[in-house]
């Protein structure tokens, strides 16, 4: 089993700034993909951005790229997404999922093992 805890999450001002980390325990951490992925009230579960297992390829939404930024801590075993300029419909429960040797997938029945998640809130 490889558990994921999320944290970070929070309420900030559009425009705004907040960093996400799921730090991860159990099963070798750098053998997985580690992604995102978001759930505004009354939606469906989303992709947000992906870091592939290696490290080297990262995938991203259309609707965050050049404001998020997924990155790891492979020391700490510790994955974060940056969230920058925030806007009110980033507003979601993020989750962080892992999905091995994954060189970066979008898809969420790609992913083993997900994280309770934590609620970002922007206001407008």
């Amino acid at each position: 089993q490889l558990a994921l805890v999320e944290s970070g999450g929070g309420l900030v001002q559009a425009g705004g700034s907040l960093r996400l980390s799921c730090a991860a325990s159990g099963r070798t951490f750098s053998n997985y993909g580690m992604g995102w992925f978001r759930q505004a009230p009354g939606k469906e579960r989303e992709f947000v951005a992906v870091l592939s297992w290696r490290g080297g390829r990262t995938t991203y939404a259309d609707s965050v790229k050049d404001r998020f930024a997924i990155s790891r801590d492979s020391a700490k075993n510790t994955v974060y997404l940056r969230m920058d300029s925030l806007k009110p419909e980033d507003t979601a429960v993020y989750y962080c999922a892992a999905d091995l040797f994954s060189t970066g997938s979008p898809r969420e029945r790609d992913y083993e093992y997900w994280g309770q998640g934590t609620q970002v809130t922007v206001s407008s």
